[in-house]
């Protein structure tokens, strides 16, 4: 299958603004080439570089990967390599699981380039119960530390995996697409011990993304979404024959503010993930 050019991204940074999106074009533009300020974790800028996904094997099989690569064919992680910031709290988001479809497609942490591809447990391909009604996936480059103990949340250790979107706009995104959204509140979910943040967020190029910039305009333009997410992670699992999720902070999604800070904290502890502060175990 003939690769997809889809979006633009860097290499590795962990910055405040790190680069600026010119207007009219999905070309991102890294500081001009320039060496990044030794305050920063960072790598050398890349500028301008095309990204594309890749396909490899059949869908729904155990081969199945989609792969993210610059237009020399160099791979690249999406999870280590796409930039988190776009500045003015606009983040880039990465689909993993398109809205109306039920195969459980996540980021492989532990492959080499961490493609995309089905989860599956005891051999078999993994599906949800039921469709997720919004597009899901992963803020790039950043990471829920399993030895961090979150003293607001239950002290809940970190489930080792980026942290989740929840994207709920009107178009439906594909398996790699990077979208630029801006986040609108958080969910702190516990699964079996572990916090399992979820970002509710919006695409900019959804037509009521205006109107939304907190967590009381949800309420007020998509009246019962919040619930409706917290509803479904909550229970997803019972079909199986599990207890159903908790979540804390009261239950109840948190602000806009409240997101930022998951992210900014989450950020921070990939950027000691990559230089090696903290032990990578399986991870790739």
């Amino acid at each position: 299958m003939a690769p997809t050019t889809i979006a633009a991204a860097s290499s590795c940074m962990l910055l405040k603004t790190p680069f600026s999106l010119k207007r009219g074009s999905k070309a991102l533009s890294f500081n001009n080439g320039r060496r990044l300020s030794k305050r920063l974790f960072s790598c050398n800028a890349i500028y301008n570089p095309q990204v594309r996904i890749k396909r490899e094997g059949q869908p729904e099989t155990l081969n199945y990967r989609v792969f993210f690569e610059y237009a020399s064919g160099k791979k690249i992680s999406p999870w280590h390599d796409v930039p988190l910031h776009l500045g003015n709290g606009v983040f880039n988001f990465i689909v993993e699981i398109p809205k109306e479809s039920s195969a459980k497609m996540e980021v492989a942490t532990v492959e080499l380039y961490t493609p995309i591809k089905q989860d599956t447990k005891k051999g078999k391909l993994r599906y949800y119960p039921y469709n997720i009604n919004w597009n899901y996936g992963l803020l790039p480059q950043t990471w829920e530390d399993p030895s961090f103990a979150n003293s607001e949340v239950e002290g809940a250790f970190g489930d080792n995996d980026p942290v989740d979107v929840v994207e709920i706009g009107d178009s439906r995104g594909k398996i790699g697409e990077i979208l630029k959204v801006k986040p609108l509140a958080a969910l702190a979910m516990i699964d079996e011990g572990e916090l399992d943040w979820k970002i509710v967020a919006i695409s900019l190029d959804d037509p009521r993304a205006s109107l939304v910039n907190d967590v009381n305009d949800v309420e007020k333009h998509f009246p019962g979404t919040l619930t409706a997410i917290r509803n479904w992670f909550r229970d997803y699992k019972i079909p199986d024959g599990k207890q159903a999720n908790k979540f804390g902070l009261g239950n109840k999604a948190a602000s806009k503010e409240y997101a930022l800070k998951v992210i900014k904290e989450t950020n921070e502890s990939w950027a000691k993930l990559v230089k090696r502060s903290i032990p990578a175990g399986d991870l790739s």
